[in-house]
Parts: structure tokens; sequence; C-alpha cells
């Protein structure tokens, strides 16, 4: 039986092996069916992660991760888990080939993904000019033109933010209406640095070999070209719960309406031995620190808990 069984091996679940090993747990495994390094591993630049001076390509930022996370006896269990089930005070971890292994305690590290919108180009220019995070790639585009996609909260947070960085934002919107708050609605009408185009659609993301130069609208039935080097788009992010389904359909811990996991600032879920660390909790920024901050902060309450029990 595992001491502890980490399921995802991005920055969260590096860090949560890390800290738990590290700090004495001698059966711990993590669940990741590649190499660990989650989905930063796409990013062609990071440039802001403390104490890492120089910019980095997200593969080769993860790499000497692997290496320090599994020196203190973390085990990598290549395999998929499907389910995560638990009876008594004993978790089922459930793989693709029906095979279960038991836990005494879980941290669930599965993150979660942005929606594509399937916008022509998307694909194409995807950490070439596209991208889901300004507060990670919005430096690039200083004085610059960008596109910003969306009528929800984080599409207008974003676009107030990315407005003190870049010359001028283009807010597209498929609606008059915004889903925001009406307050942060307010903020981004009240800035001269956002236009706002509505309502409008984006029919191609263009561009080179060095990425996009440009973004194409229809706007009232008319085209319309927007010369910019980077569109953001903030279309709704998907967190990777599936693992809690259970047989039933329930969730076998407490999720809000958009189904991630609601914990406190120990990263404890309402389930005795259960954590969730990084994207997949709930108000999580989705940022590296912050999912490799969830993972230590995850480990050290598995620490404590398993001293109770």
């Amino acid at each position: 039986m595992l001491d502890l069984a980490i399921i995802g091996g991005g920055p969260a679940g590096l860090s949560a092996g890390l800290y738990a090993t590290r700090g004495g747990l001698k059966n711990v495994a993590l669940f990741e069916m590649g190499m660990p390094g989650g989905q930063i591993t796409g990013s062609s630049e990071i440039e802001n992660y403390p104490g890492v001076a120089q910019i980095m390509s997200g593969i080769d930022f993860m790499q000497p991760w692997q290496e320090q996370c599994f020196r203190f006896g973390l085990q990598h269990e290549m395999a998929e888990v499907t389910r995560i089930s638990k009876q008594g005070d004993i978790f089922q971890i459930i793989q693709a080939n029906d095979k279960v292994i038991e836990a005494r305690s879980v941290i669930v590290a599965t993150g979660g993904r942005p929606k594509k919108s399937g916008i022509k180009g998307e694909l194409e220019f995807w950490g070439k000019g596209v991208s889901t995070c300004a507060t990670c790639d919005g430096f690039f585009y200083k004085n610059k033109e960008v596109v910003v996609l969306g009528g929800g909260d984080t599409a207008l947070e974003e676009a107030i933010y990315l407005s003190r960085i870049c010359s001028k934002v283009y807010l597209v919107h498929r609606r008059n209406e915004f889903r925001a708050a009406p307050s942060t609605v307010a903020h981004v009408k009240e800035n001269d640095k956002i236009e706002i185009i509505t309502p409008a659609s984006i029919k191609e993301i263009g561009g080179d070999a060095m990425g996009v130069t440009f973004v194409e609208l229809e706007v009232d039935g008319q085209s319309r070209k927007l010369d910019v080097p980077g569109i953001f788009i903030f279309v709704g992010y998907e967190v990777n719960n599936s693992v809690l389904k259970q047989e039933d359909g329930s969730m076998l811990c407490a999720c809000d309406d958009r189904g991630s996991v609601i914990v406190d600032l120990s990263m404890k879920t309402n389930v005795a031995g259960l954590f969730v660390a990084g994207d997949l909790r709930i108000q999580a920024p989705k940022q590296v620190v912050c999912a490799a901050g969830d993972g230590a902060t995850a480990a050290l309450s598995v620490l404590s808990y398993l001293e109770g029990h």
C-alpha cells in the first residue's frame, strides 16, 4: 500500500512528490502516463519564474525538475488513472487496465486546459502569437497592439492587464453584452487603450514563419483586418477532474459549478486524506510558481494528516 499517490506530473505533482519524499515518506508514487512536466512543456518561452534569470523553453525549464524531484525516492508509475475511489480510510487508484493500487492519501494535480476556439490559424500559431495567458506572455507585446477574444470576467480582466503593457488592446466579442461583472465591464469601457469590437467574430489568424501578423474579423457582415502580432483567447477553461468522477456519476469530493475542486488554504478537500493542487483547484492563478507552491503545501498537509492517522 502506498503512503501517498500523486496523480499528475506537472509542477504541482512534482513539487508534491519532492516535499513528501524529502519530508520522510518512503512509499510515494506519481502517476503520469508520459514523462513528467505538464502543460508548461508546451510553452516556447518562460521568463517569470523567480530565481531563473535566463529565458527558457518549457521543456528545458522542466527537465531539471524531474531529476530533483525523484532524488529522494519518488516512484514514477507510467500508468493512466481512470478513477479514484475511497472505502473506509483507504483510497483505490484504479488504472485503465483495471489494476487497483491502494493508498493512504492522495494528491490530485491533473490540472486543466484552455478551451480552443476553433478559429482558422489558431493551432498553427499556438505559442507563436496565440496565447491564453496575459500574465505569462503579455510582456512580449510591450508597446504593441494585441487582440483579446472573449466576453467573460477572465477576458475583460486580462484585457485590462494587457492595457498596462500594450499600446492598444482590441477586445472582440460575439455579442454586444458581456458576461463579466458590471464593475469590470465599466472599467473596460473607461479604459481609452481598449477598443471594444462587438458584435464580431474572428475568421482567421494569419502570419508567417515568425508568428502572427494579422487577425481578420467579421463585423456586421463586413471584413476588418487588424495588423497585430498577438491574440489572447479566453473562451473558457476545462479542468481535468474525470479521475474524481464515481461510477454513479457523482464526484468524490466537493466541486464548484465549473468542476474545480473546493479546497482550503492547506489544499484539503472535504474528503479526509484527499488533497488537490494546481489548476484543478478553485481560484487557481494558473501560474507555474503557484502550482509548485500548491504542490508543496499539499505534501506538507499530507505529512500532518498521516501523522494523525
